[in-house]
């Protein structure tokens, strides 16, 4: 196993890329979806359930972390991996894109920003070094520097100021973080919608220097055709021998877009909170499992899925649970939405290797144009 932070493309096919990410803990498969486990958990799923999907990384929240239980009694009982019970290598993200939703109750200076818990209205404080200590804290594998997400629509003027504060906060950031050696540090462009914006920040972390790279502010309001826009070009202001990681995304379509404009890493909640409101992802789409059509369908959810909810249950019996309101109904949901998820990672992964990702995406959109055609 690795002893420190590596990153290594195996194949391209476009601008997409496969690869393999090592880390002490383990490899991550290139291209990436990281479960997202925001307190310490992937919710309704057990963490050796997460793995047996396919999940080689998950992402943890320091915002949420750091309220409840805390970084330091996380420290104290041996840190995150331990705490939960995950072995395999830890994203976390540093705060700042939770404290944005904060806005009503946060006050933002060059310092850091000030704001009280949604959970209880005490006051706390992040700055960069403040969230560089709490990833140290919980021993997180990748640690993402702390930066300031504006929502979208903005100005120009608006994302210009928040992106310059971040950049300064990205280099606070690295300097917190020193040196740790099988532990990498992320920086993150933000920059908006704007081209010259973004390759400004591009630029601004290519000359601090770091392990990989996010593309954030983006998932934020924008819409997808402007997402893409920005992906277009976006990538190719960073290194290509570093993980190009793109923050909060998403969507299946989402997925397959940003793989075809070079994203190597992506993570969501969507998957496991659409298990736990009845929805399932197949190839097909989103199929709702409270709607009555399915409540005497004996067939399972997709057929030939490997995950417990398609081998042992049927589409009438999700319905059931479902409606039901019993637990088994988010666990089996859950569950077969990471399986598909990962799964359809695997398939990009595999098509990059071949050379064949356009043929690969032709028939992940024509299936998708067809709907789930069965029960209609």
């Amino acid at each position: 196993m690795a002893q420190r932070f590596e990153f290594r493309l195996t194949a391209t096919d476009g601008k997409a890329r496969s690869g393999v990410i090592s880390t002490p803990r383990g490899d991550i498969r290139t291209p990436a979806f990281m479960p997202v486990g925001t307190a310490g958990t992937v919710k309704a799923m057990l963490p050796g359930s997460v793995r047996a999907t396919g999940a080689d990384i998950l992402l943890g929240n320091t915002y949420h972390l750091m309220l409840r239980p805390t970084a330091e009694r996380i420290a104290h009982l041996g840190g995150l991996h331990r705490f939960m019970n995950w072995d395999r290598p830890i994203l976390t993200d540093s705060g700042g894109f939770q404290v944005m939703s904060l806005a009503a109750l946060r006050k933002l200076t060059e310092d850091g920003v000030t704001f009280k818990s949604h959970i209880d209205g005490s006051s706390h404080s992040l700055s960069p070094e403040r969230s560089m200590e709490i990833q140290r804290l919980l021993g997180s594998d990748i640690v993402m520097c702390f930066d300031e997400c504006p929502a979208l629509p903005a100005t120009d003027a608006e994302v210009a100021t928040s992106m310059r504060l971040s950049m300064r906060w990205a280099q606070r950031s690295r300097d917190a973080f020193g040196d740790r050696p099988g532990h990498a540090l992320f920086g993150i462009m933000q920059g908006g919608v704007t081209r010259d914006l973004r390759e400004e920040s591009a630029a601004a972390l290519r000359d601090i220097g770091f392990d990989g790279y996010a593309v954030g502010g983006l998932a934020v309001g924008e819409g997808q055709e402007a997402m893409f826009g920005v992906l277009d070009y976006a990538p190719g202001f960073l290194p290509e021998d570093r993980p190009r990681y793109l923050m909060g995304v998403g969507k299946p379509d989402d997925i397959v877009g940003a793989v075809e404009r070079g994203i190597d890493m992506m993570d969501c909640v969507l998957p496991s909170r659409s298990g736990r409101t009845g929805q399932g992802w197949t190839p097909r789409g989103q199929v709702n499992l409270r709607n009555a059509r399915h409540k005497d369908d004996p067939r399972p959810l997709v057929e030939g899925c490997g995950c417990p909810a398609c081998q042992g249950y049927s589409r009438a019996y999700l319905h059931h649970v479902i409606k039901s309101d019993e637990i088994i109904g988010s666990m089996l949901l859950t569950w077969h939405n990471l399986h598909y998820y990962q799964d359809l990672m695997q398939g990009l992964r595999d098509a990059v290797e071949a050379g064949r990702l356009a043929a690969f995406v032709a028939a992940f959109h024509a299936l998708r144009a067809q709907g789930d055609i069965e029960t209609v």
